[in-house]
């Protein structure tokens, strides 16, 4: 624990002793006498919390407590006193204390509270921050990827590298990670940013509609076909086409779209000619096509033609304090639809944002969102207003280092203990835990079968990670 204390108390051997015990904890500790000399050491240099006495000569510490929320609104202060009383405790909460601790103080208690103080100072500044950041960038465009975290800088910068290259792209990430986002980033910044931009969800069209709504009809084609009609291939031209949950695309539709994108043309359904086409094709799955080429759901080949280039977008989990940028984002957005100030999220509820594993990733979190503003009484959002899941959430610590620190491991037996961690972590999704472990796939297969041949007990273990997904 780290931080910069100011300790005000008339009684010298009081804060002399109480600075030097916390000083013993890594803090660093100054002493005044009194409020006035306080304000003036707060005006000339930057303190992380203060910790004041009640009853002083001058101004009583709940006089100071109330100037000090004035002048100093982010510097969490807590209020001691000799003579605890419930009226006394309510005035100092009232007057803006972050905490309330009687004398004798506690020394251990105490610098409980303080690091619980500082976490949340942190947090409410890592807020601040985030929402200047959103203040400097104005309103995002429909396009905008919202983060800062290292994975998504990853994405943004490889969406750079090829957006105006005309090359098939994969977009790839579990569901509500804002794949389509990444598509419309790509279109954004391509040569064919003045076109249209058009999508389908494959998964979303019944299998007998699919080739008339991509490739078109001609009059007469089927029963209801009473004229032609484009197809979305050649309504996107000059534009991009964004396939949407290729991963769903019927098998009998798979050879014909293979055709279309190795030949650039599309034949209406009933027609007797191609049409060439123009359009840049870009695809979204949140399956494993790898997995599902070995299981015949997938052409290899038609596999190969549209992964030119991946990219790969990482869960919401994965992106530290990207969550909180994002729900300030939310918020913003829901404030100017509805013309009314945003709420701001307290440190409670924000630091359950941040452990919570969002499996929902940004679409779950903007849900999230929406109802916490729907519910909120007050101009704050408090754990209240949070999905019960999400403001009871805990998360699990996994060790992977033994549990007595005195116990040395292996490198084969750390491997062994950080895979199964990783493979829990994803689910059992192999072709996930090999990117997460930075090895191709069929390396870390090999290195699986390893372990379970090495030794059966850690083998069972190994399978049982993967099994535990899938039950």
């Amino acid at each position: 624990m780290t931080g910069r204390l100011l300790i005000i108390d008339d009684d010298v051997d009081a804060r002399e002793l109480l600075a030097a015990n916390l000083e013993l904890r890594g803090l660093e500790a100054v002493a005044c006498p009194g409020a006035e000399q306080a304000l003036a050491l707060l005006e000339a240099a930057g303190f992380d919390i203060v910790i004041t006495d009640v009853h002083m000569p001058g101004m009583s510490g709940i006089e100071l407590c109330e100037l000090l929320t004035e002048r100093h609104p982010h510097t969490p202060v807590l209020v001691m006193t000799g003579q605890a009383s419930m009226e006394l405790a309510i005035a100092a909460l009232r007057a803006g204390a972050h905490d309330f601790v009687t004398k004798p103080i506690d020394v251990e208690g105490l610098a409980h509270r303080i690091a619980k103080a500082l976490r949340e100072s942190e947090l409410q500044g890592e807020i601040r921050r985030l929402r200047r950041v959103l203040d400097s960038r104005g309103s995002p465009s429909a396009s905008t990827m919202i983060g800062e975290s290292a994975a998504l800088r990853r994405v943004q910068a490889l969406v750079d590298r090829v957006a105006e290259a005309d090359v098939p792209v994969l977009v790839t990430g579990e569901s509500g990670v804002g794949k389509e986002l990444v598509a419309r980033e790509l279109h954004a910044h391509s040569a064919a940013a003045e076109g249209p931009f058009v999508a389908l969800n494959c998964a979303a069209v019944p299998s007998e509609l699919l080739e008339s709504e991509l490739f078109g009809h001609v009059r007469g084609a089927f029963t209801d076909a009473k004229r032609s009609r484009d197809g979305l291939f050649l309504r996107a031209r000059g534009g991009t086409l964004f396939l949407d949950e290729i991963g769903e695309l019927p098998l009998d539709m798979q050879p014909k779209l293979l055709r279309v994108l190795q030949e650039r043309k599309v034949r209406p359904v009933g027609g007797d000619r191609a049409v060439p086409f123009d359009a840049r094709v870009i695809t979204a799955t949140n399956r494993d096509l790898e997995v599902e080429i070995e299981e015949q759901r997938f052409r290899q080949d038609l596999f190969y033609r549209i992964n030119v280039i991946n990219i790969h977008v990482p869960p919401l989990r994965a992106r530290g304090t990207d969550v909180l940028l994002l729900a300030q984002h939310f918020l913003a957005r829901i404030a100017e639809r509805t013309g009314r100030e945003a709420p701001r999220i307290d440190t409670h509820a924000a630091a359950r944002m941040l452990a919570y594993d969002w499996p929902g990733n940004v679409r779950e979190l903007e849900n999230c969102v929406e109802r916490a503003v729907a519910l909120a009484l007050g101009p704050t959002i408090t754990l209240a207003e949070l999905p019960d899941k999400i403001a009871r959430y805990e998360r699990g610590e996994l060790v992977i280092a033994a549990d007595d620190p005195e116990e040395l491991l292996t490198l084969e037996e750390l491997e062994r203990r950080y895979i199964l961690r990783v493979l829990r972590a994803v689910k059992g999704n192999k072709t996930e835990a090999a990117k997460v472990l930075g090895l191709a796939r069929r390396t870390l297969y090999r290195r699986l079968e390893r372990l379970e041949r090495d030794e059966a007990g850690h083998g069972a273990a190994v399978s049982q990670a993967g099994s535990e997904a899938s039950s």
